[in-house]
């Protein structure tokens, strides 16, 4: 007879754990200690459920990096004590979160799973109980003394994605997420059906490291057509600023006009590391596909290939917080790291 597998629930903040206030009718957090007291087929699993929460629960719109370090220090914590982990932040910033999380936890062999709602918990109507109990489920199951899945992912609505891989696509449906460039790692309907093709294999003979320095000297620049040169001149020479993500037209174009060529390519000559991300749900960065992306490659833009915004984010705030060296950078964001890109 093998012994309960220990799972600690991780509240941050969030949708799932959110009750109306009677007077102003705005939703607001409550103790963490109500959400189990919500969802009695919890006892049914079997699998010994312990808690922990932030001191104040936080809406998923403040996060910011020092929480990804107590998220990421929670689990360090717990970690030889517990099976699995199970977090639950809100849904607007999960993916980017998740993404973080995935960097910050080098050689996991234990399942961390994020999950949230679109209703709270409390409505008749909420998604909030099968997201939960499902990520539960997954972070319990072990087949041969051995986790199924021993990576960060985010499950949401009957499908469990690698983290690094999603985006949030809907503010209304309870299928809010989706993973257009890489398969769900799982599917929950009458059974729960691992995808194992899909399912990163940990390696088993390295102890846990916990990155916990992170960049936040970055910033987005989004393309569209009409941008002002003086736009992209400002964002461009932020004081501080290490990294762009920027995102771009399809298979990663963009302007090819000298001015604009030539902003950037003097920013990143003054050491400011640019990656191209498609602006597309789905799809990759194909640079040099067309005429308007070859000449990015040209002045040392990096290819993020098919990695989401919010992953090429996470990856530039995680190699930035390590401080890889200049000449290795580049080396280090093409590769796979935590299944965040595909390489052919």
């Amino acid at each position: 007879m093998t012994s309960k597998r220990k799972i600690l629930l991780i509240y941050t903040g969030g949708t799932i754990g959110m009750v109306k206030d009677h007077e102003s009718k705005a939703l607001k957090a409550f103790d963490f200690s109500q959400i189990l007291e919500n969802i009695p087929e919890l006892k049914q699993l079997d699998c010994d459920i312990t808690s922990l929460s932030f001191d104040e629960p936080i809406d998923s719109s403040n996060m910011n990096t020092q929480y990804y370090v107590q998220i990421a220090e929670m689990i360090e914590q717990n970690y030889e004590q517990h099976d699995g982990f199970v977090v639950l932040t809100g849904s607007d910033t999960m993916s980017y979160i998740s993404s973080a999380i995935s960097f910050m936890l080098e050689y996991l062999t234990k399942p961390v799973i994020f999950t949230g709602s679109q209703l709270p918990i409390g409505y008749l109507r909420t998604d909030a109980k099968e997201n939960l109990i499902t990520s539960i489920e997954i972070a319990s199951a072990y087949e041969d003394g051995l986790p199924v899945v021993s990576e960060v992912c985010l499950y949401f609505e009957y499908k469990l994605y690698r983290a690094n891989r999603t985006t949030k696509l809907s503010a209304e449906q309870f299928e809010a997420f989706t993973s257009m460039n890489y398969p769900p790692l799982a599917e929950s309907g009458v059974h729960l059906n691992f995808n194992q093709d899909f399912i990163e294999v940990p390696t088993f003979d390295k102890k846990l490291i916990v990155r916990k320095n992170l960049c936040s000297d970055i910033a987005i620049l989004k393309l569209f057509p009409g941008i002002s040169l003086d736009v992209v001149k400002s964002i461009l020479t932020i004081s501080n600023l290490k990294g762009i993500v920027m995102e771009t037209y399809g298979a990663g174009n963009a302007p090819n006009n000298k001015e604009f060529i030539d902003l950037l390519s003097n920013a990143i000559s003054k050491g400011l590391y640019v990656v191209n991300v498609t602006q597309c749900v789905g799809g990759s960065v194909l640079s040099g596909h067309y005429e308007t992306s070859s000449f990015l490659k040209n002045i040392g833009v990096l290819d993020a290939k098919d990695m989401t915004t919010e992953s090429a984010i996470a990856k530039l705030m995680y190699l930035l917080g390590v401080g890889v060296e200049k000449d290795k950078f580049t080396h280090y964001f093409n590769q796979s790291l935590r299944g965040e890109i595909t390489i052919k």
